[in-house]
């Protein structure tokens, strides 16, 4: 069998870079917040008769022609067990920015930050981005490898914040830590094990930035991201044994923290 010539493999490894730098986002809810997102870069819409008809308004103002699939055969590549209500949308993942930029804030009062340390579930990230963007927070930020990437099952779990709520992921979350103390924000790692409460530690500093990082579950924080925490802080709970997951500890936590 003759070998293919190199521009023939050079296309081909463009093609599939080119596929893997997109995604399937599923669902109507996030489907319609994506179709109405102007920032988002949609390629491909997948939806059953009944989904055009639910989303006609957001397929109108999208200005994108959607593909006719037949329920039972839904033709988007997307898991078969997906809960995908009849509409898919292949887009780019949204690009925020600078963490720097996205640090300054929004609004009048001080800004708050989510960092997450090598959080991987999806649906935790998507909770997490629920909450945030309910709380008022600037941005979650995850680190670049080893973290939950914008998926459809992100997508979903979030219900539209994805589109609304900025989602940063760095290389060195330690480094981000560093660049957000540069910028006056005070950092603090939520600790199962730390001897002072969120309640005790924010009452000095809410007229500040804040950022709250919180580890895998599991885990927790790794020994350098505690290291470069300005303090570690709990969640008080009722009974000795207590414990919260990740996304109901970060929306705990950032409602301690609001301004």
């Amino acid at each position: 069998m003759a070998k293919k010539p190199k521009w023939v493999v050079a296309k081909e490894q463009s093609k599939k870079a080119a596929a893997a730098e997109t995604v399937w986002l599923f669902g109507l809810h996030a489907v319609r917040d994506a179709l109405v997102n102007p920032k988002r870069e949609r390629l491909r819409l997948v939806v059953t008769r009944n989904a055009a008809d639910k989303l006609a308004d957001a397929i109108e103002a999208a200005g994108i022609e959607a593909e006719i699939s037949d329920p039972r055969n839904f033709s988007a590549p997307i898991d078969p067990q997906s809960v995908h209500q009849g509409a898919a949308l292949e887009v780019k993942p949204l690009n925020w920015g600078r963490l720097e930029d996205v640090a300054l804030g929004a609004g009048d009062g001080p800004p708050r930050i989510v960092m997450l340390d090598r959080v991987t579930d999806p649906h935790n990230v998507g909770a997490i981005l629920r909450s945030a963007e309910v709380f008022g927070a600037s941005a979650v930020v995850g680190t670049l490898h080893h973290s939950a990437p914008e998926t459809g099952a992100l997508a979903k779990t979030a219900s539209g914040a994805l589109e609304r709520q900025p989602y940063l992921r760095e290389r060195n979350l330690a480094d981000a830590m560093e660049r957000l103390r540069s910028m006056g924000y005070v950092i603090f790692g939520l600790d199962g094990e730390a001897d002072q409460t969120i309640d005790e530690a924010l009452a000095p500093v809410r007229d500040r930035p804040i950022a709250l990082v919180l580890g895998a579950e599991g885990p927790g924080l790794r020994p350098k991201t505690k290291e470069t925490c300005d303090a570690l802080v709990k969640i008080p709970f009722a009974q000795e044994f207590g414990s919260l997951n990740v996304s109901n500890a970060a929306a705990v936590a950032l409602y301690a923290a609001r301004v």
